[in-house]
């Protein structure tokens, strides 16, 4: 069974689904939710399902090897960031090379970056008169928003939606197809050393 850690730093909505959808599955479950935020909702929700948590700050992050280590005794085999705003460092880049993916709510390369996430991407799309817009899964590198693109789908933007309603198309994209992608790509991730 593969070991799954999910980096998040909010309400964790999309963390509680993939834990959700992988405690019926014999092949890979979620073993700990990691958030640099102390009451970040997402903790709550990874405890209400029995799944260890760890609140980090940054100089855990950024100066030591405290978290590499933690994931490394936890023998994790691949990292979700769902909803997590910092860049991860290069010492846990390089050891889980192929095995960090994100999920972002717009059709990158378009709206990502610094500073762009949740409402503030849903505003942007709506403000500049977007037709479409939709969710990317991506694997992670050393910049915001750049890891070669895994999947993306799309949601059709009416004349009548706002940040709002355009962030409910957005959630059921996330909810329909991150567990999914996450599952397949674990199939074919070769055993980690």
């Amino acid at each position: 069974m593969k070991n799954i850690a999910i980096f998040a730093s909010g309400s964790g909505t999309n963390a509680e689904n993939i834990i959700k959808y992988f405690s019926t599955q014999k092949s890979a479950k979620v073993t700990i939710v990691l958030s640099n935020k102390r009451h970040a909702m997402v903790l709550n929700r990874a405890e209400n399902y029995g799944v260890e948590t760890l609140f980090f700050e940054r100089h855990d992050f950024y100066d030591t090897r405290k978290i590499l280590d933690y994931l490394i005794e936890k023998r994790i085999d691949f990292i979700v960031l769902a909803g997590f705003l910092w860049l991860v460092p290069e010492n846990i880049i390089e050891k889980y090379k192929g095995r960090i993916i994100n999920i972002h709510p717009a059709l990158l390369p378009s709206y990502g970056g610094k500073g762009m996430y949740g409402e503030i991407v849903h505003k942007a799309v709506i403000e500049n008169g977007e037709k479409e817009s939709g969710i990317t899964i991506h694997y992670v590198n050393n910049h915001y928003d750049e890891g070669d693109i895994i999947f993306q789908a799309k949601c059709i933007v009416e004349p009548g939606d706002d940040h709002e309603s355009l962030a409910k198309k957005v959630h059921a994209l996330e909810y329909a197809h991150f567990p999914r992608v996450i599952e397949e790509l674990l199939r074919k991730l070769p055993e980690f050393s």
